[in-house]
């Protein structure tokens, strides 16, 4: 392989990994919000730079969550342990029982939220594990971090499939069947921590097949829904797709493809058809966490504004809804469509000299454990896709 084609594909893996946590971060302070005239009067002109959780959340329903399990609460008589304040998030449950509390209280401008934390643990799970995945590593890493006291992070908020693996934790499942399954399994935050997954394991000279089988894996140890799964199998291959093209083919060809074969989507003619954003996202797609929404959402996302990734995680921003989650997965298929232009917000960002420390050492751990074994050297380009 050629030193500069080598050093192009690092490149956009670096420049994807960094618009993960800024389409996380820049959504945050709006995370949840569904009446987008909510987001216009807390932030006049909309949001166009990262900014902090506002006290004041119109649409949270953060009390009537469980904190106890997964999912909504429960008439449980207060007969199950507490995982919130118990388990995880401790020093923050106080939170929950107070009514228009925002989900990511407190967090700064630049902040990320929990689920991104999640890819960094993943980040660092990967490097200790030479690049290869290894879900004992990760659930080691994992249950340890959620259940740090003081907490890693200043997150207020976990989603139902944390409460959900935790409570299955103390009842005395394996803990590589905590899995739970509720209203919103099938959910788009279950990909947020799968890009360094295939990152890793690509450069290290694993077929794109086995990634996809590895992610499945990772997949179900949080999120095990079968629909989920097979979008997180395109997800994959749309990923890899994109790192591994060459100059002549355009990023959108490899977008519209995945958008045909997975959800029979033609993107070229929702972009032409569709008024404004808003008719697509919250109109044809719901723009909630589920995925049958938020896939085809960040698909048609990525094609219109592919030469713009600044311009499509502001356009995903002031969409609301799960917001964050698609803005985290909007930024990886960004950064390795346009391999560029989101150095200067995500310099910006509160945790970018230990993000940038992370992603180095991931490239680094993975490229010289690929090229380590003579017989796999830069095998993964001989067997990218061709979607």
């Amino acid at each position: 392989m050629k030193g500069t084609e080598s050093e192009q594909m690092i490149e956009r893996i670096r420049v994807a990994l960094e618009g993960l946590f800024v389409g996380d971060s820049l959504a945050m302070p709006v995370h949840w919000y569904y009446n987008r005239r909510d987001i216009f009067q807390a932030f006049p002109g909309g949001i166009s730079k990262l900014e902090a959780a506002p006290k004041f959340h119109p649409s949270s329903i953060m009390s009537l969550h469980s904190t106890s399990s997964g999912g909504r609460s429960s008439k449980s008589g207060g007969k199950l342990p507490e995982v919130v304040g118990g388990v995880i998030l401790k020093g923050r449950r106080q939170y929950w029982d107070q009514p228009n509390i925002h989900y990511h209280h407190q967090l700064q401008a630049g902040e990320n939220t929990l689920n991104a934390h999640c890819a960094r643990v993943v980040l660092r799970s990967l490097v200790a594990t030479g690049g290869h995945y290894d879900k004992d590593r990760f659930l080691d890493d994992y249950i340890d971090f959620m259940t740090a006291d003081p907490p890693r992070h200043r997150d207020t908020y976990a989603e139902s499939y944390h409460r959900g693996f935790f409570a299955n934790l103390l009842a005395g499942k394996p803990r590589d069947r905590c899995g739970a399954v509720t209203h919103d399994t099938s959910s788009v935050g279950g990909l947020v921590t799968i890009a360094p997954i295939l990152f890793a394991e690509r450069l290290n000279g694993t077929a794109l097949s086995e990634v996809q089988k590895r992610c499945r894996e990772h997949l179900f140890l949080t999120h095990p829904d079968e629909t989920l799964a097979a979008v997180c199998a395109a997800y994959v291959e749309l990923l890899d797709g994109l790192l591994f093209r060459s100059p002549d083919k355009p990023a959108a060809d490899f977008i519209s493809a995945i958008a045909q074969k997975s959800c029979g989507l033609d993107l070229a003619a929702l972009v032409h058809s569709a008024r404004d954003d808003s008719a697509v996202v919250g109109g044809s797609f719901s723009p909630a966490c589920y995925i049958e929404g938020a896939w085809p959402s960040l698909l048609y996302l990525a094609f219109k504004y592919r030469d713009q990734p600044d311009q499509a995680l502001l356009a995903n921003t002031n969409l609301g809804g799960d917001n964050v989650h698609r803005g985290a997965v909007l930024g990886v298929i960004l950064g390795l469509a346009r391999g560029e232009g989101l150095k200067e917000i995500f310099q910006k960002l509160v945790d970018h000299a230990a993000l940038t420390g992370e992603i180095n050492a991931l490239i680094e751990t993975a490229s010289a454990e690929g090229k380590r074994h003579s017989h796999k050297q830069w095998r993964w380009l001989e067997e990218s896709s061709e979607i």
